[in-house]
């Protein structure tokens, strides 16, 4: 069930006294003024931040944490808002496979382009099948940390690198302003717990199936700064126990591909 906060108000009420008065007489003495209602007690604000719901994603990320082998396939659908404030819609495709703590496979693409991501442990290559160049360099650090320096210095986003987040100490709980359970929908008819959280200018929704091991399925996030409201919906199907072997990591030049260098971004 939607859980709603609902404000509500207190009116005070202040009550008089009607005056009664004798047969003529020597007045009595004035009673004395009736002491004030007391005020009614501050009600304590309700917490936005419901802790089931952060349990939820700690819960989650404690179970991609402890996938060892999996492959997921994602597809992508996001919306650009044009200068008069038409909608257009655009959809992209990802597959990753992954072994932990430091392998990983992913394929991106959309209509506009195709690249692949190699990382075998030692050595992470990003290529690109359409103009045959690959660009290489040395890394032996975990997935965590090679996805954050991947967008860091180059700036190449690897889809869903928060995967690689949850269920490590740099997990974003300290950014989330509201959560709430939003109750429960089936993602291709896989029974999941909806959550809804509120993180600066975004809003995000999860849809966590259901059971000791949850997984995301479904995420919705609407970006609050633009009045257009854009949205990007995102569907992940799991794999737990794929079949890949070491080689699927190891990146190996097709012929007639050339090598170019990895660019940093520029520092100001």
């Amino acid at each position: 069930m939607v859980r709603t906060l609902l404000a509500t108000s207190v009116l005070a009420l202040s009550l008089g006294a009607a005056g009664l008065h004798a047969q003529p007489a020597p007045a009595p003495a004035p009673a004395p003024a009736a002491a004030p209602a007391p005020a009614a007690a501050a009600q304590p604000a309700a917490n936005p931040v419901d802790p089931e719901a952060i349990q939820a994603l700690k819960d989650m990320g404690a179970h991609l944490q402890s996938l060892k082998r999996f492959e997921v396939e994602i597809d992508l659908t996001a919306e650009r808002v044009l200068a008069d404030g038409q909608k257009l819609q655009h959809s992209a495709t990802a597959e990753l496979q992954v072994v932990r703590p430091n392998k990983m496979r992913v394929r991106m693409s959309s209509p506009r382009s195709v690249r692949e991501l190699f990382y075998d442990g030692k050595t992470v290559t990003l290529f690109t099948p359409a103009l045959k160049t690959y660009s290489q360099a040395e890394f032996s650090d975990n997935l965590g940390v090679l996805v954050e320096k991947l967008k860091q210095r180059f700036g190449i986003e690897v889809p869903a690198a928060d995967l690689f987040v949850w269920g490590t100490p740099e997990a974003p709980f300290d950014a989330i302003q509201s959560a709430m359970f939003a109750g429960q929908d089936f993602v291709d008819e896989v029974l999941c717990n909806h959550y809804a959280f509120r993180q600066g200018e975004l809003d995000w929704q999860i849809w966590l199936s259901a059971g000791a091991n949850p997984l995301p399925l479904r995420l919705v996030i609407t970006n609050r700064s633009d009045e257009a409201r854009p949205q990007s919906v995102t569907v992940f199907d799991w794999k737990k126990n794929p079949g890949f072997k070491d080689s699927t990591f190891r990146f190996v030049p097709p012929k007639g591909a050339s090598e170019a260098k990895f660019v940093p971004l520029k520092t100001s």
